[in-house]
């Protein structure tokens, strides 16, 4: 008589296991991490809070204005007629910043200079907490300095709300910068925005954090 071949039944617990979604990878960020913690913002938080706190009559630490983000942007007209050195451009503002950049595209045409609608012209990079301390320290205390003849840098160029833009015309004052490697010399934004409510609140802030603005000469009487 033959035997009658039994049907093996999953368990609950491998029916389980089966149908289990398997995990998602992760998606690479392309981005560095940086695990260090941040001087200047362990800076802000011991000194320069009480130190604004005393400048500015504030009685509650809310009050006192703070850093919120850093925008690096990087206008590259030239990648009109040459993709390549829109692709350089970012490679560079990558190296300086330690972020991977977006790619900013042309908001109207305008046909003087063969722009196009949506064309490629521009790179940008946004930092935020540890990223934007680290960049703001390497950028008073290791690059600026790289500039010749550098006095310090004017306070003018805020606008209004509390933000203040910096205009770099060389991308070689870097260090990331190789210069032997560079084909084409490029100049890029850098805009600090803050959550002051004015533009003295904000050079305050940005002074306490070590931005070498030219002091203002005293007039005698």
């Amino acid at each position: 008589m033959a035997e009658k071949k039994t049907q093996k039944t999953a368990s609950p617990k491998e029916t389980k296991t089966k149908n289990k979604p398997e995990a998602k990878a992760a998606k690479p960020s392309g981005e560095k991490e940086i695990k260090i913690p941040s001087r200047l913002g362990d800076i802000y938080k011991t000194n320069i809070v009480p130190a604004l706190m005393k400048a500015l009559n504030y009685k509650n630490v809310m009050q006192v204005p703070r850093l919120e983000k850093i925008i690096v942007n990087m206008g590259v007209g030239a990648a009109v007629t040459d993709p390549k050195v829109l692709e350089e451009a970012l490679k560079e503002l990558e190296s300086i910043t330690g972020q991977k950049p977006s790619v900013r595209l042309a908001r109207k045409s305008i046909s003087n200079f063969k722009l196009r609608e949506g064309m490629k012209i521009g790179a940008k990079v946004t930092l935020r907490k540890e990223r934007m301390y680290e960049f703001l320290d390497r950028l008073i205390n290791v690059t600026l300095p790289r500039v010749r003849d550098f006095r310090g840098l004017s306070d003018k160029s805020f606008d209004g709300r509390g933000n203040y833009t910096l205009g770099v015309k060389e991308q070689i004052i870097f260090p990331e910068i190789d210069i032997d490697k560079i084909t084409k010399v490029m100049g890029m934004d850098i805009t600090f925005v803050t959550s002051a409510k004015s533009d003295n609140e904000a050079h305050e802030l940005l002074r306490e954090f070590g931005i070498p603005f030219i002091k203002k000469e005293v007039k005698s009487a």
